[in-house]
C-alpha cells in the first residue's frame, strides 16, 4: 500500500502518524494484535533503532521495547554510552504476530507481505525523524531495510551504504541474547552486542 494511501502525501508529525496508525488494516495482523504498537521517541532523535515486531508485553502496553528484550537493549545502550531517551525506537511490523500455545502467546516471524504492508509506516517515521544513524536489530529488520541478501551474522556492526540515513548498520536483536543456552553464552553475546552499539556511539559523535 502506498504511503499516500495510508495517510496522505503531506509530511506528518510523529504524533499524527501514530494516530493514523491506530486504525491500520493494511494486513491481517490487526485482527489478532491487541493494538498498533507505534514507534516512540523524539522527532529530533539522532538514532533510530528498528526491531522486528512488538512482543507480548509490548502488545499489551502499546509501547515498543518494554519487555525482556527491551531491558537487554537498555543495558546495551547504557554500556555503550548511548542515552535511550535520545533515541527513537520502533519495529518493522507494528502488530504482534503470535500463535497460541495453552495460555501463552508464542512469537511468530512476520512474512514478506506483512513486512511490505507495514513498510510505509517505517518510511514515514524515518522521513520525520531523519536520523544520523539507523540501526536494524536482528535479521528480519535488517533484511526489511537492506534487502533479503543481507546477513547480520556476516555484516553486523559494519556501516553499509544506504539512502535511509547517513550511517546505517545492523546488529542482533536483543531477544537473541536471552535465547542463549548458558550464562557464559549470554555474557559473550551481550559483549558482542555492546561492541556493535559502541560503533553506533562513535558514529553519533562523528
Amino acid at each position: 500500500m502506498a504511503q499516500d494511501q495510508l495517510f496522505g502525501p503531506e509530511a506528518r508529525s510523529l504524533e499524527e502518524l501514530r494516530e493514523a496508525a491506530v486504525d491500520c488494516k493494511a494486513c491481517d495482523l490487526w485482527k489478532t494484535g491487541t493494538q498498533t504498537v507505534f514507534g516512540e521517541g523524539a522527532e529530533s532523535a539522532e538514532i533510530v533503532l528498528v526491531g522486528e515486531q512488538p512482543g507480548d508485553k509490548e502488545d499489551l502496553e502499546g509501547r515498543p521495547f518494554v519487555g525482556p528484550a527491551g531491558r537487554v537493549l537498555d543495558e546495551g545502550l547504557e554500556a555503550a554510552g548511548i542515552d535511550r531517551s535520545l533515541a527513537y525506537v520502533t519495529n518493522a511490523v507494528k502488530h504482534f504476530k503470535w500463535l497460541g500455545r495453552g495460555k501463552r502467546r508464542i512469537h511468530q516471524k512476520p512474512n514478506a507481505a506483512e513486512l511490505a504492508a507495514c513498510r510505509p509506516w517505517l518510511d514515514a517515521e524515518l522521513a520525520v525523524v531523519q536520523p544520523k544513524v539507523l540501526v536494524a536489530l536482528g535479521a528480519t529488520a535488517a533484511q526489511a531495510l537492506l534487502g533479503r541478501q543481507f546477513r547480520v551474522t556476516k555484516q553486523r556492526g559494519v556501516p553499509v551504504d544506504s539512502d535511509l540515513a547517513p550511517y546505517v548498520l545492523a546488529t542482533v536483536h536483543p531477544s537473541s541474547i536471552l535465547r542463549q543456552e548458558t550464562e557464559d553464552d549470554r555474557t559473550a553475546a551481550m559483549a558482542d552486542f555492546v561492541a556493535d552499539l559502541k560503533v553506533v556511539a562513535k558514529l553519533l559523535r562523528a
